[in-house]
């Protein structure tokens, strides 16, 4: 992965790595949970390599991004972020993002309430919200079970199990989102850095606990907050691995109908949660296809 570096946006310090030239259209790659900006080291330089300035930078209270003075982890925040991270790098319209997990639910939102910004967009491993929130309750029991850390994270107990027996239940996530994927130490290891401060590893949970709770909702991103829920204009390339151990296959089954306008999804074979890692070439493919169109 290249050097680190720093920049500020939306009042925070975000690191980051690139690859490409800083003049170049803006491809920002955003991570979720449990993961790092080192997860898009097969990408970044494919994107680099494509002619654009591919951007990766650690997400809201993931170290060594700073953790935000007003407590905001709302989905509304991240996707403000990510416009705010836009304007940053000196991005324009021909500018694209991509985003997994969290990261997706992000892109949802900024291109959602700043299409301007974005020509095209990626989204992997977390389908549309407005779709996901409103069948919640219709997932059958396997999709509760793949969804135990969620209400976990709802709870006091949250912080406490997560970090317990060398946050153990990162190694467990990992090993059953993505069964597939046996060379997830490195990956595993700089998650656990990126987390192991208390206050960054409250951080992370704190996106779940601002899901549900309304009342952990900041104004300033009503906007970006209204936008994650809806369809935007952005043409959206979809991807989910058929073997997803986090949100299964059945559950994103209609996510196309929730997405804009020109928007496709595939779902990759024999591929788990973590897909642009454990198929970098055929991920890297799909993605510099669609960007090309």
């Amino acid at each position: 992965m290249t050097e680190l570096k720093y920049i500020n946006a939306n009042g925070l310090d975000f690191g980051y790595f690139e690859a490409g030239p800083a003049d170049a259209p803006l491809a920002l790659c955003l991570h979720g949970f449990p993961d790092s900006a080192h997860s898009w080291r097969h990408l970044l330089p494919a994107l680099a390599d494509a002619g654009y300035h591919a951007v990766a930078p650690f997400m809201r209270g993931y170290a060594p991004s700073g953790i935000p003075a007003d407590g905001a982890y709302q989905a509304g925040a991240i996707a403000a972020d990510a416009n705010a991270l836009h304007e940053a790098f000196g991005g324009d319209g021909d500018a694209v993002l991509i985003g997994h997990d969290w990261g997706a639910i992000a892109a949802y939102g900024a291109t959602g309430s700043a299409p301007e910004r974005w020509r095209r967009a990626v989204t992997m491993a977390v389908p549309p919200l407005g779709g996901v929130l409103a069948d919640f309750f219709n997932y059958d029991y396997g999709q509760f079970k793949r969804s135990f850390y969620i209400f976990l994270f709802q709870t006091p107990l949250a912080e406490a199990g997560a970090a317990a027996h060398d946050m153990a239940l990162i190694d467990g996530l990992w090993r059953d989102w993505s069964p597939g994927y046996k060379d997830a130490a490195e990956d595993i290891a700089h998650v656990k850095e990126s987390l192991r401060d208390p206050d960054h590893l409250a951080a992370a949970i704190g996106y779940y606990r601002a899901l549900f709770d309304p009342t952990r909702h900041v104004a300033a991103y009503a906007a970006e907050q209204e936008a994650v829920t809806g369809t935007g204009e952005v043409p959206t390339l979809y991807l989910h691995g058929a073997d997803d151990g986090c949100i299964g296959a059945d559950v994103v089954q209609g996510a196309v109908d929730h997405l804009p306008a020109g928007s496709r999804m595939e779902l990759v074979d024999d591929t788990g949660h973590f897909l642009h890692l454990e198929r970098p070439e055929r991920i890297n493919r799909e993605v510099l296809t669609w960007l090309a169109e």
